[in-house]
Order: structure tokens, then sequence, then C-alpha cells
């Protein structure tokens, strides 16, 4: 063939593009079973963090099972779902269905001879999307631990939530206020030990700065663990 002629060029550029083409795609694809693996096994290193089991994202992969012992899907009467796994609810989906519709996920946890029951939780910051687990010992009351983590907020105040120091101040807080009522666990601006004695337990220090990502985070526990508190009645009367 003569090289030196159009016709040629054309060929040359059209197989050289397909070429091309085939390898970008055949790496896209190989890159992205890779990326899927990472998210799965990031996603269930989050959930461990809760019960204070601190492992890197292999390793979390590989011993999820031997703590993650259920993993139930529950309607907002506290009914569970069969046949669909909660592992893959995703919650940024289902905050755009009717309550009627929505699956709430639920991770039952079992360490030392203990269950716990976490529950993942997402909703809005200042700027995006903010999200997390909270984990909460067997009286279904008391936080063991939590893990949260934001799309975009301001690095320095809102973004503190991802921080240690932060969501340490979650632990020991109570769900159930003395008169046996839901009243969740809120972030307040001002300091805990201003406040009524019997509202100390179920607040923590707000971010200096970080408000309305605060308030965020407050409206996505409160909203969140609501509807798991039918499903928890029932836990606690089949075991008294």
């Amino acid at each position: 063939m003569n090289t030196d002629t159009n016709s040629y060029t054309f060929i040359f550029s059209a197989v050289l593009a397909v070429a091309v083409a085939a390898i970008l795609s055949f790496t896209a694809l190989s890159l992205k079973d890779k990326q899927n693996e990472n998210i799965v096994q990031e996603k269930m290193q989050n959930i461990l963090s809760t019960i204070r089991i601190h492992k890197s994202r292999e390793e979390s992969g590989k011993v999820f099972d031997n703590y993650i012992r259920e993993k139930v899907s529950i309607n907002k009467f506290g009914k569970i779902i069969d046949g669909i796994d909660a592992f893959d609810v995703d919650l940024s989906k289902e905050l755009y269905k009717d309550l009627d519709k929505q699956v709430f996920p639920l991770y039952i946890a079992q360490k030392d001879d203990k269950k716990y029951y976490i529950i993942p939780i997402r909703g809005a910051g200042l700027w995006n999307a903010i999200w997390g687990y909270v984990c909460l010992e067997d009286d279904l009351n008391t936080v063991y631990g939590i893990n949260l983590d934001h799309q975009g907020e301001t690095p320095g105040l809102g973004a503190e939530i991802n921080k240690k120091w932060f969501q340490d101040r979650f632990i020991g807080k109570k769900i159930i206020d003395e008169k046996g009522d839901f009243v969740s666990v809120r972030v307040v601006k001002g300091g805990v030990k201003n406040l009524p004695v019997s509202e100390q337990s179920h607040v923590v220090d707000g971010i200096s700065g970080g408000t309305i990502t605060s308030d965020g985070v407050s409206n996505m526990i409160m909203e969140r663990i609501k509807n798991y508190i039918p499903y928890f009645k029932k836990i606690r009367v089949s075991t008294s």
C-alpha cells in the first residue's frame, strides 16, 4: 500500500483510534472491578469501626463476617423485609422514596459475647451530603460508636465531623430519655455543661464555626434512627 496517499492516512488513523479505544475500554473495565471491590471493603471498614474494630480496608473485607452476624432490612413498621440484602441498600436512593416504600438496613454485630446494632445514616450538611453509621449497645439506647463522613463540608469547620475527636463525643450518649421516649442525640452549640443534667446524656458539643453541618448531623441521626424504633420495641418485647 502506498503510504503517501490520503486513504492510507485515513485507514491508519481509523485503525489506531479503534485500537486505542479498545485498550481504554479494557483498562476501564479492569479498573471498575477493583474500584467496586475497594468501595465494598471501605464500607465494611466503616461499619466495623463503629464496634471499635479498626482494620485496614483489605483486612476489613476478610474479617467482616466474623463480627457482622446478621443483616436485616426492615420497613417503617419494624417488619423484616425478606429478599433484600441490607448491604445492597443505597440510602442515597432510599431517601428520595416515600417513607412507606423506604427500606431501612440494619447490621447486627457480635463482639465479646455482646450484640451491637449498627444503623446506616445519611442526610444533608452545609454544602452536600453527609453520612455514616451509628452503633448502639444491646440496650438499644447507648451509643457505642459512630462513623461520620461528608462529601464537601468546609475544611477546618464542618469537615471536622469525620475526625475521631468529634466522633468520640457521641460514645456513651443515650437516644432514649428517662421516660422511655426517643429523643435521639443532638449536636449543640454553647456547651453540654450549660444544659440541664437531664439533657446532657442526649447531646454533644458542636464544632466551632460548623453550626449548619452540626445541625445536619443532628437532623440526620434523628430522622434515620427514629425509623428503627418500632423494630427495637419488638426486640425488647421478645427478650423481656
